[in-house]
């Protein structure tokens, strides 16, 4: 063996120092690395859609936890130029699509409530322009009918008071769908329980029903400070939705009350009935959806409106007794 073949202790210990000094940069640039992994994927979790990155053979590269839910949506997807929307579940979804190398980059975004809220205002503007084309002839009806019953015969009274009932319902009706187009404005003022109850007196007198239907109402004549016109429209929606239940009720008659409290902030009222129970309890304030044939979506949705717009709120109570909570600011 030559004198060149031979490693020297120095050379020994500098090929040491080296192959430590490679194998702390390999271990520093693996930690860098699982910190940059790790990083990747915590951005990718505090995304709001649903996240896939995908590998060409189809097998999932990483995902997000809300990717993981829709793990099933994942078949139905596949890579486009454009951005394109997918129903899956009875929601939708709009999907993004990227490639980058070897990987495929989807994305998610749940678009239910934006398209239903473009949806009502679709449906709200189409319906203000039909009320108030509506307006106008049945504003004529009105008149007419109200000219008629002075003349016809006594028995043929009780059709034209049909007649006008009828006209009340359609103008309920006009007033409920230009006020959701416009949204609620309110112009208080002080009143007397007594005034809105002759009102709403008046509202159910019109409505018409066929039942014996028993009406209890505060006997108290308290003072409100409120918009009386939008509480006699609130009022006379609950009653009639009550009206309306009692009706499909198998009993021959019913009771509706109506009891008030008061405290510093509320005046608080609880509407009872003793019709049959509300059926789908969760689009109870969805606009356009009524498990009524004679509604037509809107009472109850804007009885919200008004209470919210009074400071207040209405709610449908849990318990035996069918009631709901309206709380109007003192």
């Amino acid at each position: 063996m030559t004198s060149q073949n031979i490693v020297t202790p120095e050379e020994l210990n500098l090929l040491i120092e080296q192959t430590y000094k490679v194998e702390k940069d390999f271990n520093e640039l693996k930690a860098s690395y699982s910190h940059l992994q790790d990083t990747v994927e915590k951005v990718v979790e505090f995304l709001p859609n649903a996240i896939w990155i995908v590998n060409n053979d189809n097998t999932v590269f990483l995902q997000n936890s809300k990717a993981r839910d829709l793990w099933e949506l994942l078949k139905l997807l596949e890579s486009k130029n454009d951005d394109y929307e997918v129903t899956f579940n009875s929601r939708s979804y709009l999907i993004k699509s990227s490639n980058y190398k070897d990987k495929i980059m989807l994305s998610a975004t749940d678009i239910t409530e934006q398209k239903r809220k473009e949806n009502l205002a679709t449906m709200g503007q189409m319906a203000a322009h039909l009320s108030h084309e509506i307006r106008n002839p049945i504003g004529s009806i009105s008149l007419l009918s109200s000219t008629l019953k002075k003349r016809v015969l006594p028995e043929n009274i009780p059709i034209v008071e049909e007649i006008q009932k009828s006209v009340y319902r359609i103008d309920r009706i006009i007033k409920a769908t230009l006020m959701f187009s416009k949204g609620v404005e309110i112009s208080k003022s002080p009143f007397k329980w007594n005034d809105l109850k002759t009102s709403i007196d008046m509202s159910i007198g019109y409505y018409g029903y066929s039942k014996e239907i028993s009406f209890i109402f505060p006997q108290q004549n308290f003072t409100m400070n409120a918009d009386k016109d939008l509480l006699e429209m609130l009022f006379s929606n609950f009653i009639s939705n009550a009206i309306d239940a009692i009706e499909l009720d198998d009993n021959d008659s019913g009771v509706i009350e109506v009891v008030h409290e008061q405290d510093d902030k509320f005046h608080k009222f609880y509407i009872y009935d003793s019709g049959v129970e509300i059926e789908n309890k969760k689009e109870l304030f969805e606009a356009f959806k009524s498990s009524k044939v004679k509604g037509n979506g809107l009472g109850l949705v804007l009885s919200r409106e008004i209470t919210e717009a009074h400071g207040g709120s209405v709610k449908l109570l849990k318990g035996n007794k069918k009631c709901f909570e309206i709380k109007i600011a003192v």
